[in-house]
């Protein structure tokens, strides 16, 4: 089957991943975008995105690109399910094509789908994102690249065309590497965050008057001024990133520390945190929810 230049097959177009498709389809590319539920492809073609269960448009894709939950998600994507008869990317694509994968899997798991791509003659370009929904909304999606140079010079169009391009250089894994540090901080900060407001309440202090001069001064972070207004908007804030991402990136980050044998000391008390909003019932909701911990 012949591989046209402009279509992208995007497969996971859930809550983030169907904006990044819609975003790719308005800058003039053919996207097709592929999920097994029902539910996100009703959205997608409520939002006009064509869209299919199996990811069969990936044939006469040039570019296909990744955004599931996790990296058993990722392996069965790529290998796909013989039993309900689900075919495999890696059975699909062309040599032609690149795989990027811009899903939050960590390092091994990245660098495990790159050897099996290899044994098909399939490039990987390994592309983290961090920014959110909002980023994909206002076009600053930061993407962590890593891959061979040339390969990520031929599909510079496709990312730029989502926000900025950050060469993290040419081992495969190292864009999930930055992506560990990057999730380190920022629940962190969030925790933090939601830490110092809640002490400010309990201080009988006006909480957003707090925020307002915190923000402008040395205590500042950028998750205190982006994620701050949603703590104190409370349990219906927008979601824009779900308390459940941060359960599964700090058990991520948790495991490359592990087996670099590196005490993070900040790291279990973050996660905790989170796994605590998830165990109060909040897993699906906005990750600023955090807070809700420290109520009374």
């Amino acid at each position: 089957m012949t591989v046209s230049a402009d279509h992208i097959t995007f497969l996971g177009i859930g809550a983030i991943g169907l904006p990044m498709a819609l975003r790719l389809q308005q800058a003039g590319f053919h996207v097709t975008g592929v999920d097994p539920f029902p539910g996100p492809r009703d959205r997608a073609t409520e939002a006009g995105l064509p869209n299919e269960e199996r990811p069969l448009s990936a044939e006469s894709a040039a570019t296909v690109i990744v955004m599931v939950a996790d990296g058993g998600q990722l392996a069965q994507a790529l290998e796909g399910d013989e039993e309900s008869g689900v075919p495999g990317l890696l059975t699909l694509m062309s040599p032609e094509a690149v795989l990027i994968i811009m899903s939050t899997v960590g390092p091994e798991a990245i660098r495990a789908a790159s050897l099996r791509a290899a044994e098909h003659g399939i490039n990987v370009l390994d592309v983290p994102v961090t920014g959110g929904i909002a980023g994909v909304v206002a076009g600053t999606l930061r993407m962590l690249a890593s891959g061979p140079r040339e390969v990520l010079q031929s599909r510079q169009r496709v990312l730029e065309s989502l926000g900025t391009i950050i060469d993290c250089g040419e081992r495969i894994g190292d864009g999930q590497s930055f992506k560990a540090v990057n999730q380190l901080l920022c629940s962190v900060h969030i925790v933090a965050a939601a830490e110092a407001l809640s002490l400010a309440g309990r201080l009988g202090l006006d909480e957003s008057t707090v925020l307002e001069a915190m923000t402008a001064g040395a205590a500042n972070s950028w998750m205190l001024g982006d994620r701050g207004p949603r703590m104190l908007e409370g349990i219906d804030a927008q979601v824009a990133s779900a308390v459940g991402i941060f359960v599964k990136d700090t058990a991520l980050v948790a495991e490359v520390a592990a087996s670099l044998d590196i005490d993070l000391a900040l790291l279990p008390v973050a996660a905790q945190k989170f796994a605590d909003a998830a165990d109060l019932g909040h897993l699906r909701r906005d990750d600023s929810q955090v807070m809700r911990t420290y109520d009374r």
